[in-house]
C-alpha cells in the first residue's frame, strides 16, 4: 500500500525549522521501505528566514528550498513539488527553468501549485507550453461544499489543462464533519471557537439539514464531505489531516460512498454553487 504525504517546508510555523519536514524525514529514516511506498508532496513560497531569498520564487529561493526540504526530508527526491502560492514579481521563464533544473538533476519530479486562480494556471501552463515543459499536474484549492469558488474558473482551467486538483479544508474546518452531533454529544470540536464559530451560527440551519441527510444515508458527515467532493469532475483526491486512527479510518470509507444523483441535488440545495441561483459551471453561471 503507498501512502501520500503533503506537508510545505514552513509548516509547524517556527521559520525556518520545516517541523514537519522533519517529522516525516524521521519517519523516513527508520527504514522499512517507508520512502519507497510514500508519494510525497511538498510546497515552498512562504518565509523562512529573513532575507530576499529565503520567500517567494526566485531562481534562487527555489534551489535552496529544494534542498533544505530534501534535508529535513531525508530523501533524494520530492515527488511533488508544489508552489505555496502566486508569485507576482517572479516570471514564469524564470519559475520554470529553475524547475527544470530540479527535474534534471533528480530531484523534484512533478511541479504543482496551491491558492492559485484559473487565469494563473493558464499563464503557468502556456509559459511551460513555451519551454516544451511539461508544466503543472496539481492545483491545491480550498474547496468543500460549503466554499464552492473554485468551480467559477479554477476547476475549468485545471480540467482544460489536465491538472488534477487536491481539496484542502474538505470540511470547512470542521463545520462539515458532524459537529452539532458532537456538540450534542459533549464532544470537543475544533468548530466550537473563532471564525468556525461565527460560521456555525450563521449556517446552523444549513449544517443542520447536512448531518440529518447523512443520518438518513446512514453515512457519518465527514464521510459524505469527502465523498461530495470526489463526485465532483477534476477533483483527484482531497487533503486529509486525520489527528486519530479512527478519523482514518473514516476518511478512507468516504471513497466507497457512492452518491446518486437525488442526493448530489439535495446538497446543491443545501450548499449552492456560486453564481446567480446556483448557476455552474463557469463561464455559464455570469456570462451570457
Amino acid at each position: 500500500m503507498r501512502h501520500s504525504f503533503d506537508t510545505a517546508n514552513v509548516y509547524g510555523w517556527q521559520k525556518g525549522e520545516g517541523i514537519t519536514e522533519q517529522i516525516i524525514g524521521r519517519w523516513f529514516a527508520k527504514g522499512g521501505g517507508r520512502r519507497e511506498k510514500t508519494v510525497l508532496a511538498t510546497k515552498l513560497y512562504g518565509s523562512m528566514g529573513d532575507w530576499p531569498n529565503e520567500r517567494f520564487l526566485s531562481a534562487l529561493n527555489i534551489r535552496r528550498a529544494a534542498d533544505e526540504s530534501l534535508r529535513r526530508l531525508r530523501t533524494d527526491h520530492i515527488d511533488l513539488y508544489q508552489m505555496h502560492h502566486v508569485d507576482r514579481n517572479t516570471p514564469w521563464d524564470e519559475i520554470w527553468e529553475a524547475f527544470s533544473v530540479l527535474r534534471q538533476q533528480g530531484k523534484a519530479l512533478y511541479f504543482g501549485s496551491s491558492n492559485f486562480a484559473g487565469w494563473h494556471l493558464a499563464q503557468a501552463q502556456e509559459a511551460a507550453r513555451d519551454r516544451h515543459f511539461l508544466g503543472l499536474v496539481s492545483e491545491q484549492s480550498i474547496y468543500n461544499l460549503m466554499t464552492r469558488w473554485v468551480e467559477l474558473e479554477v476547476l475549468p482551467a485545471a480540467r482544460h489543462y489536465g491538472i488534477g486538483v487536491l481539496p484542502w479544508s474538505p470540511l470547512h474546518g470542521g463545520l462539515l464533519g458532524g459537529v452539532l452531533r458532537k456538540q450534542r454529544e459533549g464532544g470537543a470540536s475544533r468548530s466550537a471557537s473563532g471564525r468556525s464559530a461565527d460560521a456555525l451560527e450563521k449556517y446552523r440551519d444549513r449544517i443542520e439539514a447536512y448531518e440529518k441527510l447523512s443520518a438518513d444515508l446512514g453515512a457519518d458527515p465527514a464521510d459524505l464531505g469527502v465523498a461530495w467532493l470526489l463526485h465532483q469532475e477534476g477533483v483527484t483526491a482531497p487533503i486529509i489531516g486525520p489527528r486519530t486512527r479512527e478519523q482514518l479510518d473514516g476518511s478512507l470509507r468516504a471513497v466507497e460512498l457512492k452518491l446518486e444523483q437525488e442526493t448530489l441535488d439535495k446538497l446543491d440545495e443545501l450548499f449552492p454553487a456560486p453564481g446567480p441561483n446556483g448557476a455552474k459551471p463557469a463561464p455559464e453561471a455570469y456570462a451570457w
